[in-house]
């Protein structure tokens, strides 16, 4: 499947993910229209194919863990119910900041999110990235995109409650500060595991009652600290 969505142009890559049912929802292809890949993967962009960004980390494709579940429009698809205009949003794990723009385009006008890295380079790319884009360096400029360096595993609770919370690493366990940053009502999409990882939505009511689904099985790269990564590498 992934070689019949590749294209030339990022136009034609959303068109192609569309076609084949991996984007279904048209307010996510409208919001990845907006969207160059190639500012955030300058090898290749347009092959919907995991792309290398250092550190361990990857901008993923779109059909590439198991069962070819599109992870990066997924995601965006699963958390759509509380995004829109006005909402906020925390990447935790944000790496090349595609998903974080991706994302932003889902709250605005008036929304906000916060991409959390803990490698400081990977700030530095993103925001780099994201500056290669007139409308994004706006975004930056006027705060509806933030990224901070920090443990996401912990969270960003200067920015928060959250209507929602996309995690791009696998935590070892569930974060519990991470759902005690979710807004009531709120959901978040998040990749738990080891050796076996899984997809879980978490989703808080309006009475704050915590509700966990496991979905499918997945690979991700882990969710550590920057010490972590200096210790495996």
């Amino acid at each position: 499947m992934s070689w019949r969505c590749s294209s030339t142009s990022n136009e034609g890559l959303i068109a192609n993910l569309f076609r084949h049912g991996l984007i279904k929802n048209d307010t996510v292809r409208e919001a990845m229209r907006k969207v160059d890949r190639a500012h955030f993967s300058p090898i290749m962009p347009y092959e919907d194919s995991p792309q290398g960004i250092g550190y361990n980390a990857t901008i993923s494709d779109h059909n590439w863990f198991i069962k070819t579940h599109p992870l990066g429009p997924k995601a965006a698809e699963a958390l759509l119910d509380r995004l829109g205009p006005g909402k906020k949003v925390l990447d935790v794990g944000s790496g090349s900041g595609y998903l974080t723009a991706v994302l932003a385009h889902l709250v605005t006008p008036g929304g906000t999110i916060v991409g959390i890295e803990h490698i400081q380079q990977l700030c530095d790319l993103s925001t780099a990235n994201l500056k290669k884009d007139p409308v994004h360096s706006g975004m930056l400029q006027d705060g509806t995109i933030k990224i901070v360096r920090g443990d996401g595993r912990l969270g960003y609770p200067e920015g928060g409650p959250y209507d929602a919370i996309h995690v791009g690493a696998a935590a070892s366990i569930m974060p519990q500060a991470l759902i005690d940053q979710l807004k009531a009502p709120g959901r978040m999409f998040i990749p738990v595991g080891g050796f076996s990882q899984y997809i879980w939505q978490v989703d808080k009511d309006e009475e704050g009652n915590v509700k966990k689904e496991k979905q499918y099985g997945v690979l991700y790269v882990p969710l550590t600290d920057a010490k972590e990564f200096r210790d495996e590498n």
